[in-house]
This record gives C-alpha cells, structure tokens and sequence, in this order.
C-alpha cells in the first residue's frame, strides 16, 4: 500500500516536530532496546558472569543497524515483539546470541526503553515552554503599559494592560513547568527486576548472591543515567509513573487552550490576532475572514490531550496483581501521541506569539468607550470636593449611567455619559473637555504595569535561569 491508501497519523504528516517523532520512532525504541542489552551484558560480566568482551563488542557494533524485515518475519512466527528481535540482533551478533536476554524478562527492555524516551520527551516538552515563555516575556516587556479593556465573565470590568495580561498566561506555563519537573525528578528506571519483580532469575544467575543481584540492578540505572532503579515493582515499572506523566501534559494542554481561547476573542474584538500570511487563505466562500485557525487547532488538540490522560489513568487503576498486558496496546497509543500532540500545540504557541499583532487604536476606542462609566467614582468625588452631596450625586450619577446605557443597547447611539454629567447643573459646573481630560486610561490600570515590571525581573527571570539551558529552536508550522 502507498501513502496515500493506508491512514497516517496527522501527528506525523501535520503537527509534530521531526525531533518529537524521532523520540517515538520505531529505530529509537529497537536501537534502545539494544542498548539496554549491552547495558545489562556488561553489568553481568562485570559481576562475573561468563560474557565475554568479544560478544560485548560484536552487540556494541549492530546497535543502530536493525533489520526490521527480519524483526517482522519473526514477530509474525512467534507473537512476540522481544524474542523477535532478540533472534533479530542474535543472528547479527552470533558470538553473543548465547548471552542477549540474559536473566531478563521483558520488560527489562520494553519499560526501562520508555521510562528514558519519557525522560527525554519531558525535557523536550519543558524546552519547547522555555522557548515560549521567552516570546511572552518580550511581549509583555514590549506592552506592560499599553492600557487595555479588562474581563470578568466577558463583560466589561476595570482596565489592565496587555502585558499584564501576557502574565497571566506565562504564570500557567511556569506551573505547568514545575510540574513536568516534580514527574522527572521522581522518574526511575525499572532496572532489573524480572518477572515478577522478585529478581529470581538473577539471584539463580549469581547462585544466591543478593549483592550481586543489587549491584546488578544499581549499575544497569547508572548506565541508564539515573541515581537508582525503583525500590519495588511487579514485572513493569508502576503505571502510575505514565499516568503522571500525561497529567502534566494534561496540564500544559490546558494553559494552551486558555491562551487560545484568549486569542480567539481577541480577534474577535479586533483587538489582537495570530500571524495571518500574505497567501494565506481565511475561508473558500468569504475572501474577507482572517481565521485565527492556529488558536483553533491548539483548542482541538488541548482537548485530544487533557481527554487522553484518562488513557493513562484508567490503564494504572486496571493493572492486576504483578502484570497484566492490557495495559500495552493502549500505552503505546497514548503515551506518544500525548506527547506529539503537546509538541505540537507548543510549537503553535511559540509561532503565534512570535508574530502576535495588536492593534492599539482598536483597543483605546475600545476602553474609551467603557471609561467615563469606570470613571464615575472619581467623577463623584470631584463633585463632591466642589460642594455637592455625595448621596444626591451619586443618585444623579446612576440615573445618567442607566439612560447613556438605554442609549446604547436599545437606541444604538453614543451613551454621552459625560455630556449628560456636565449638563447637570448638580455637578458645579464641570465641562465635559474637563472631564474628557481626566479620562486617561494609565490612571486606572492600577498597579498592572507595576507587576508586570516585577513579575518579568522576579519570577520569570529566575524560571529562566533555572531552565533556560533547555531551550529549542522554533519549529516550523507546516500547516
């Protein structure tokens, strides 16, 4: 079958970085494999097993060099993935057929290969953020007083800035940061273990000799470059480890959908929109539309991701006694695409405020607009500062506001706010140029530029102190 006739993930042939794939490509994973054997091999020979160097070498020298027809014809023999390609590499290594596999079950290859492929997609996720929370933190440094309309419930409610704003979505991404950390620092290698995790076949191996079986186990982790392997397990790492894993890309995925949604209304406003090319086609009916399709996409597959950490969930609450193997279709599904999808949606984030726009003047007539009712506080205590009643005034104050707001929803015409307030003789007389004048929006941001400013010098630098050596270059959208 071609391409083109049999289903391909769009993972693979739309969203995700060549880097993210490789992590979770079939050479990775075997090549893996044949590591953790020569891994295991020389631990053994170390410890005083009868391996010799020369098989060592002989596995050392076919460890990229896989013959996947060959895997495949075994598998399809035997029904099973391990022992076909451990008679795939031992018909490549002749000399160390005897010894592949030794002692091990399989697991030893199948869970230790993917505890180091989630260490490293966890880091590359956790580069891929640093790499976004750099852009947002320009952003915000380059708009943390550009005064903007802020939301409740998505209604009108106290001014803020935009970088103030561009905040709120870097906080997200720094928990999520933490979070993904708090899953590799806590990640551990299987090790050895064996088939039911009691290390039989090992203690067989070394005739009864618990050293050795645990110096086995802490070589084969330090190999793996880990501090140790897990204290205690069945014949598999406990899938709690994955379900924590997808979790916190749940967690990444859902600080992408909020920016996303964001963004979205945003554009609505015509306040701010995503980079939209000079080709790029918005809708095949209506040549006006500027889509912003890339929030859209990130909305799509934050939910693919935050649904998918069920996958992991309901896989660990499922696993019975020691082993179970209901856990393997599901797992090989799950886990990498969680990750693909989440490479995906942070290189979409990165591209998006790489060219975010904002549009100044849309969002001033928008905030103008709203002003003289945010305004009215300050207006009133003017007004009582120049004689008045405040109880009298403010009911003058609510009765204007109620009439300008007629004006709007139901006339459709301007409010006039503040013409209706200085044609009332109680307010002594004020001009509406007066109060016009006192309607600067950088009064009433509060402290959003502030924060922002200490925010980017505090937090954010620290965060990139701390992981800034994992930032990646940006990859390309290709849709």
């Amino acid at each position: 079958m071609s391409d083109s006739t049999r289903y391909q993930s769009p993972f693979s042939t739309r969203y995700a970085s060549a880097r993210m794939q490789y992590l979770f490509s079939a050479q990775h994973k075997f090549s893996t494999w044949r590591r953790l054997w020569c891994i295991l091999a020389e631990s053994e020979k170390e410890l005083g097993l009868p391996i010799t160097q020369a098989q060592i070498d002989q596995m050392r020298a076919h460890v990229d060099d896989i013959d996947f027809e060959a895997a495949a014809r075994h598998e399809k023999r035997l029904r099973h993935d391990v022992m076909a390609h451990v008679h795939t590499y031992g018909e490549q290594c002749p000399l160390a057929m005897p010894i592949i596999h030794l002692g091990a079950t399989s697991c030893y290859v199948g869970d230790n290969t993917d505890i180091l492929i989630l260490r490293d997609a966890l880091k590359l996720v956790q580069g891929r953020m640093v790499s976004v929370l750099r852009r947002l933190a320009a952003f915000a440094e380059e708009h943390s007083a550009l005064a903007t309309l802020a939301f409740t419930h998505f209604q009108s409610a106290q001014p803020t800035t935009v970088g103030k704003r561009c905040t709120l979505w870097m906080h997200d991404l720094m928990l999520d940061l933490d979070e993904i950390q708090g899953v590799l620092d806590a990640l551990e290698p299987l090790g050895c273990k064996g088939t039911t995790g009691t290390q039989a076949s090992f203690l067989e191996l070394f005739e009864g000799d618990y050293e050795k079986v645990r110096a086995l186990d802490a070589r084969i982790a330090e190999r793996m470059g880990f501090a140790r392997a897990v204290a205690v397990s069945g014949q598999t790492y406990s899938r709690k480890v994955d379900s924590r894993a997808l979790y916190a890309l749940s967690s990444v995925a859902q600080s992408c959908h909020k920016f996303s949604n964001d963004l979205r209304l945003l554009a609505h406003l015509k306040e701010a929109e995503e980079p939209f090319e000079k080709t790029q086609v918005g809708s095949s009916a209506m040549a006006y539309k500027r889509n912003p399709m890339r929030a859209e996409r990130m909305a799509a597959l934050s939910r693919f991701v935050i649904a998918n950490a069920q996958n992991a969930a309901q896989t660990a609450a499922e696993q019975w006694f020691e082993r179970t193997l209901d856990d393997s279709a599901n797992k090989r599904i799950a886990v990498a695409e969680g990750f693909l999808a989440v490479d995906a949606l942070l290189i979409l984030y990165e591209n998006i405020v790489s060219g975010l726009v904002v549009y100044p003047k849309v969002i001033e007539k928008h905030l103008r607009a709203e002003l003289p009712f945010m305004a009215t506080e300050n207006l009133l205590m003017d007004a009582v500062k120049r004689g008045g009643d405040r109880q009298a005034l403010h009911e003058r104050i609510r009765v204007h506001a109620m009439d300008a707001g007629y004006a709007i929803k139901v006339e459709g015409q301007e409010g006039r706010l503040l013409e209706r307030i200085a044609a009332d003789p109680a307010f002594g007389g004020v001009t509406a140029e007066e109060l016009e004048a006192a309607l600067n929006p950088s009064a009433y941001i509060g402290c959003a530029a502030l924060q922002t400013k200490a925010f980017l010098e505090g937090d954010v630098a620290e965060c990139l102190r701390r992981y800034g050596d994992l930032a990646v270059e940006a990859a390309e959208v290709t849709v």
